[in-house]
């Protein structure tokens, strides 16, 4: 049994069903007596669940012959001990749910580098402002996690390119139930590579993804999921390495990721505001 307090880690064991059944029943005992951690709770488990969304398809994929032509077929090594056969499509697909899982342990993990303690918040003009809520700190975390995840990619970082703007937000607005649109960062220097469709806490969520000259990217996350919470001004979070400007304005939330430094995200996220304030 635990004797220590509950900390965020254990709390993310409890999610991760990583904890034995004595130190889960604590867990469980300890979110009966406190309501905002048990939100906190809830809110990994949704962080997870997107998680599982984007990757499992990866995991259901075909294994490409490519891989399987390049397995030695059973038995050709005269060598290897019989206790060392293996079906070669089972093991490489263990081998690729095995890189997925990393990839996806190594996002979350390494977003939540600064998630076991709420994000520091401060707007933009450095006033004081309330605690944000957990949609608020949600928001944030789950529009760095994609950034993370996307950003890097060089083959295809996006679902739809710059070339078919118009359809990508004629989709996205459909898919979100809503209208809206990508911004224009020319005179930021930042220019719109394309975009992709997200899963959100209650529904489907949009991703716009933005380069410069150099290859910087950034990202802007919209969700609509907004209904019951109230406006906000420029709040920052930095999630690990990626820094984070994200409001809410009506129903809409945005967050706006990169890995670049505060002052340039901020005159960004001011530029994407001014444009989207309206909505």
């Amino acid at each position: 049994m635990k004797t220590a307090p509950i900390s965020d880690s254990d709390l993310h064991a409890y999610v991760d069903e990583l904890l034995s059944e004595p130190d889960r029943a604590e867990v469980e005992a300890y979110l009966a007596t406190d309501a905002e951690a048990a939100e906190r709770v809830r809110a990994y488990a949704e962080q997870n669940r997107s998680l599982r969304e984007l990757f499992d398809p990866v995991l259901r994929e075909a294994v490409p012959n490519r891989l399987l032509k390049s397995v030695p077929a059973q038995g050709n090594d005269r060598t290897s001990s019989p206790r060392a056969s293996w079906t070669p499509g089972w093991s490489l697909q263990r081998i690729a749910a095995g890189i997925v899982f990393v990839a996806i342990g190594a996002a979350s993990g390494w977003v939540a580098r600064g998630a076991f303690q709420p994000p520091q918040v401060e707007t933009i003009a450095s006033r004081t402002v309330p605690a944000q809520s957990v949609y608020e700190a949600s928001l944030a975390r789950q529009a760095a996690i994609a950034h993370t995840v996307y950003s890097p990619d060089a083959r295809r970082p996006v679902e739809v390119t710059a070339e078919q703007e118009d359809q990508l937000v004629a989709w996205l607005s459909k898919r979100l139930g809503t209208r809206i649109q990508a911004p224009k960062l020319g005179s930021v220097g930042y220019e719109l590579i394309g975009g992709r469709l997200l899963p959100g806490s209650k529904g489907p969520v949009a991703q716009f993804m933005y380069h410069d000259v150099t290859g910087q990217r950034l990202t802007l996350y919209v969700s609509n999921e907004n209904a019951g919470n109230t406006d906000t001004g420029f709040l920052f979070a930095q999630e690990g390495p990626v820094n984070v400007f994200y409001w809410i304005n009506g129903n809409f939330g945005y967050a706006l990721s990169a890995g670049i430094d505060k002052g340039e995200l901020a005159h960004v996220a001011t530029v994407v505001y001014d444009q989207l304030g309206n909505e």
